[in-house]
């Protein structure tokens, strides 16, 4: 579908104390209000996180700190949490969507390796699901595009909420 992607500037900063679903939902409002304040349509803002035990992973400061963040994940389940909103006029509609992810055990090759591709440094966990991340993911439970960044079940629900035509069969949110 035709669309102009539009950095919103928002800084992804967690608060303290804040939860990890909490703050997606929060970023996701933030970055889609900071861009509808200068665009006339539709606006659509996500944030993701990951969660592994009691820690909040988001994107890696340096190589190192992927390496540290892929050997949390390594033979664990962990939680992929994406808050989105979408913005229509002065109507606002935003979710978070939670899928678990498995990972296999990895070895510090498998590590380095998937570090040495340059693949982590930008995305939330250090990996990318629909790249050569998925080499380590044993198991989805919930929303596979959640975990590659955009739930598109709930951002289907958002735009028939707004009676936003986002090309879905049904029109969206042409109910």
């Amino acid at each position: 579908m035709p669309h102009r992607v539009s950095v919103s500037q928002v800084a992804e900063d967690l608060r303290p104390g804040e939860g990890a679903a909490v703050a997606a939902e929060r970023l996701g409002r933030a970055k889609a209000a900071a861009v509808a304040a200068r665009e006339e349509l539709p606006v659509l803002g996500a944030d993701t996180i990951v969660v592994c035990g009691d820690a909040i992973l988001g994107k890696p400061a340096s190589d190192a700190d992927a390496a540290a963040m892929l050997r949390s994940l390594s033979g664990r389940t962990h939680e992929v949490i994406t808050g989105v909103c979408l913005i229509h006029g002065r109507d606002i509609h935003s979710g978070i969507e939670r899928t678990t992810v498995t990972f296999a055990a990895l070895s510090d090759t498998d590590i380095a390796w998937y570090v040495a591709t340059g693949e982590p440094r930008d995305k939330a966990g250090a990996y990318h699901v629909d790249g050569r991340g998925s080499l380590f993911i044993t198991r989805i439970d919930g929303s596979p595009s959640n975990v590659a960044g955009l739930p598109v079940g709930l951002l289907r629900r958002l735009a028939r909420e707004a009676k936003v035509d986002l090309g879905f069969p049904d029109g969206g949110g042409q109910r």
